[in-house]
């Protein structure tokens, strides 16, 4: 029996990759492409404006590739690039913008029923203003720091802290509104 070693041949395929091997960029791609696309479609409403910036984002990957140091996952550097991806189309859409108020108030979140699928929770995020949706996603999806989170879109990091207050909020009272329908209460 071979043993193979599983992290050699990430290290080989991406040198491959870098080496602008054809073969092994599809392998990457298609390794990746489905978590990626995911990513990019928790920023982005539109299923196929999210595939057209995983794509450009799959582009900077490969023209990137000799810069990834293997100092973490290269699952996460990918993952980095799409997100920042994805923050620049908002911004270039101009649709996003950020109240700059301090209040900021800890909530509990976590207590959704389980009877909501992904694509009714999905739904409720997309119906979110795009600068709650941005900060929800980066703070509660991806587990950015509020800190990381100001420096990455530029904003203060009261900001960020009042807008995921604001997303909390209004989720809450439309998973509130969504239960009073179903118990028809409302």
């Amino acid at each position: 029996m071979k043993v193979i070693n599983l992290h050699q041949d990430e290290k080989d395929l991406i040198r491959l990759a870098a080496e602008n091997n054809r073969h092994a960029q599809h392998q990457i791609y298609s390794k990746f492409s489905p978590k990626m696309l995911s990513v990019c479609r928790q920023y982005i409403k539109d299923v196929h404006q999210a595939e057209d910036i995983m794509i450009t984002a799959f582009m900077k990957v490969f023209t990137n590739l000799k810069n990834f140091e293997s100092k973490g996952s290269f699952e996460g550097w990918i993952r980095r690039i799409m997100i920042n991806e994805s923050i620049s189309f908002i911004r270039a859409q101009k649709r996003v913008s950020f109240l700059e108020d301090e209040y900021y108030k800890e909530e509990s979140f976590n207590n959704i029923e389980s009877n909501f699928s992904v694509e009714d929770i999905q739904s409720l995020i997309d119906s979110l203003p795009d600068g709650y949706k941005m900060i929800f996603n980066l703070y509660a999806i991806e587990g950015y720091k509020h800190k990381e989170i100001a420096e990455m879109l530029n904003i203060n990091e009261g900001t960020s802290k009042s807008q995921l207050s604001h997303a909390r909020k209004m989720l809450q009272e439309q998973i509130n509104k969504l239960k009073n329908y179903e118990n028809g209460t409302e």
